[in-house]
């Protein structure tokens, strides 16, 4: 039997492996700008020991101004030093730590449940989960704070067996805070909850309990500074349901189209009941069916359109799941329940792409467990029916089941990549190698910045020195309120072309007898010009074309 168990995790997590690397390095079909930062800005830490600004080993990443956390970065160190800069040495992090996150969740779903088929079920579940699959083969932060959230959610079960694991526990759930914004919410609210659901066993353990405290508060300590920083509040601000140039306006609104007396006019159209309207709208949309079992998340890099983020199939189970874990009183009911339920406040609190996939990824692992205690439940229940009943019923589930994950793999492979290219900023990578072939050729190359971020993917792609970049004389960046934009640097020039006074005719008039390469999307250019070369999305639609000026 132990052989057997051993045998079916072994194929689970083959089964996860292959189904994050099989083509990893073309689908998705291009690396994001997000990407391509994480990726250049690791291989300037391998390079030099410092980011693209020069700050060494620094804590958050400046990047684009948003400030990216350090544990994704750092990680994918190791990746790029042995593959290189390209798709595969970025992407091959997040591979191995999403398969590693199929094998812990094993290990906690055994820990929280002492059994063997809750635990491989909990496994297969999030090996073939669409919801971690998409988010594990692309390099995205959200996926990395899953693992160590999983992580520490494991030890700090052990920990009720062996108060000493509680300490590990916590330097996991710490290393989770340096990962992904949402983690830093999540992860001191759980740990809190988790404080008051066992108050009284963990009284029992107060000194391991206390020293845990401590190890968790000076891990946290370095993140003062950021955290009541200018920074950390510009970019919360950019995406906060508070936001002012948002919220303020829709109030003012709301009490000029009001006929009740103004007295009640201001009572019912406030800051507070508008915030607390529009976060109870946000929470409320994560548990939607849509959202749950049908459509999945609107973004289209986070998701897979026209499938939810769980298996239809998965529906009856999660109810049943719910049902069965308060049936048996499990101890640790309380614990998967909050697990679950904080994992939205955080996205809540923001006013883009809701529901959103990306943000909420930490609930994953949980649905997958409680879809895995109605497996079982339904399984003791049936058992007794006779095999006639057992083999109807597993083999109709199983075959939806089948269905469903085909028809997903259908659509990821085949429809995915070519209808959401765009979405994935496909294109750059072509240009920049036509670039590169041509660097030489020309006195400046403007490459229009229409599809956002022209200069990382140029960076990225060219392989180009970082200690180069940063002594750059030609360097020309500047903040704006909510973003920094590199204006320039070595050759090349990157204006939008469709601003007045940096189109194509007005960059030629700036830069009298200078051989030129312009590349821009369609209608930048003269219905006339001569086009060197065009670069399509997928789906056959221009994206790129260039041209060349004397």
């Amino acid at each position: 039997m132990k052989k057997l168990k051993w045998f079916l995790l072994g194929i689970i997590i083959i089964l996860a492996f292959l189904l994050r690397i099989y083509k990893v390095t073309q689908i998705p079909p291009s690396l994001n700008w997000d990407e391509v930062s994480i990726g250049y800005n690791a291989y300037s830490i391998l390079k030099t020991g410092r980011d693209e600004w020069g700050k060494f080993l620094p804590l958050h990443f400046k990047s684009y101004g948003e400030y990216k956390l350090p544990a994704q970065i750092y990680a994918s160190v190791p990746g790029i030093a042995v593959f290189g800069l390209n798709e595969l040495g970025v992407r091959i992090t997040p591979v191995v730590y999403g398969t590693l996150t199929v094998l812990l969740l094993y290990f906690l779903t055994r820990a929280l449940f002492a059994n063997e088929f809750i635990a491989l079920t909990s496994s297969f579940l999030l090996a073939i989960s669409p919801w971690h699959i998409q988010l594990t083969r692309a390099s995205l932060e959200s996926s990395f704070s899953v693992f160590w959230v999983v992580m520490g959610l494991w030890f700090l079960v052990k920990g009720f067996k062996k108060p000493l694991w509680w300490v590990l526990a916590t330097i996991t759930f710490a290393v989770s805070v340096y990962t992904y914004n949402s983690a830093r919410v999540f992860t001191p609210l759980f740990l809190l909850a988790t404080a008051l659901i066992f108050r009284k066993e963990i009284w029992k353990h107060k000194k391991e309990a206390i020293l845990s405290g401590v190890v968790f508060t000076v891990l946290m300590l370095p993140l003062i500074p950021f955290v009541v920083s200018g920074e950390a509040k510009a970019r919360y601000k950019l995406v906060s349901i508070t936001d002012d140039a948002g919220l303020i306006p829709r109030i003012e609104e709301r009490r000029n189209l009001s006929k009740l007396p103004p007295l009640l006019t201001n009572l019912i159209h406030n800051r507070v009941t508008y915030v607390g309207f529009y976060f109870a709208q946000n929470y409320l949309a994560h548990f939607s069916p849509d959202f749950l079992f049908v459509g999945g998340a609107p973004h289209k890099q986070h998701h897979v359109q026209g499938v939810g983020e769980l298996y239809a199939i998965q529906a009856p189970f999660v109810l049943l799941g719910l049902y069965y874990l308060f049936k048996k009183k499990s101890k640790f009911r309380w614990l998967i329940i909050s697990w679950l339920l904080i994992t939205f406040v955080p996205v809540a609190t923001t006013n883009d792409s809701i529901p959103n996939a990306l943000r909420t990824l930490i609930a994953a692992p949980a649905y997958q467990i409680i879809t895995a205690l109605g497996v079982y439940w339904v399984y003791v229940l049936v058992k007794p029916k006779g095999k006639l009943a057992s083999y109807f019923l597993w083999g109709t589930t199983g075959l939806i089941l089948i269905i469903s994950f085909a028809s997903y793999l259908g659509r990821y492979y085949k429809i995915y990549p070519v209808a959401y290219s765009r979405d994935w900023q496909y294109g750059n990578k072509q240009v920049v190698a036509y670039i590169k072939d041509h660097y030489s050729d020309y006195d400046l190359i403007v490459f229009s910045r229409h599809y956002g971020e022209p200069h990382m993917f140029t960076l990225f792609y060219l392989g180009y020195d970082p200690a180069k970049f940063m002594s750059d004389p030609n360097l020309v960046r500047f903040e704006t309120f909510d973003w920094i934009r590199v204006l320039a640097f070595d050759k090349f020039y990157f204006p939008d072309l469709g601003d007045a006074g940096t189109r194509f005719e007005d960059i030629k008039k700036d830069y009298p007898g200078k051989k030129i390469l312009f590349i821009g999307k369609h209608g930048d250019f003269p219905e006339n010009m001569a086009i060197l070369k065009t670069i399509d999305f997928l789906d056959g639609t221009h994206a790129f074309e260039i041209v060349e000026a004397k």
